[in-house]
């Protein structure tokens, strides 16, 4: 297995682990688990941010600039459906 798989699979368990915290914040039944998994959520987060960031870096997670003019058209659109 070579680096960039392992890194693939390393944010994708993060992304996953992000997930399962949100859920736990959300449906904590006390403030102290509430912000037991909030903490966690805070440092998956983070996690997930680095792991991604190191990946851009190398390549491995390429992205593309949205075009002004398709960004336009969905502001657009979401601004007429507010307003009715």
């Amino acid at each position: 297995m070579d680096d960039k798989c392992v890194m693939e699979n390393m944010l994708l368990t993060a992304k996953g682990v992000c997930d399962l915290y949100l859920h736990g914040t959300i449906e904590a039944a006390t403030a102290n688990v509430h912000s037991t998994f909030e903490t966690a959520l805070k440092d998956s987060l983070s996690m997930q941010e680095q792991l991604y960031k190191k990946m851009a870096e190398k390549g491995w997670y390429p992205s593309e600039q949205a075009p002004l003019q398709s960004i336009e058209k969905v502001k657009q659109k979401f601004s007429a459906q507010a307003q009715d």
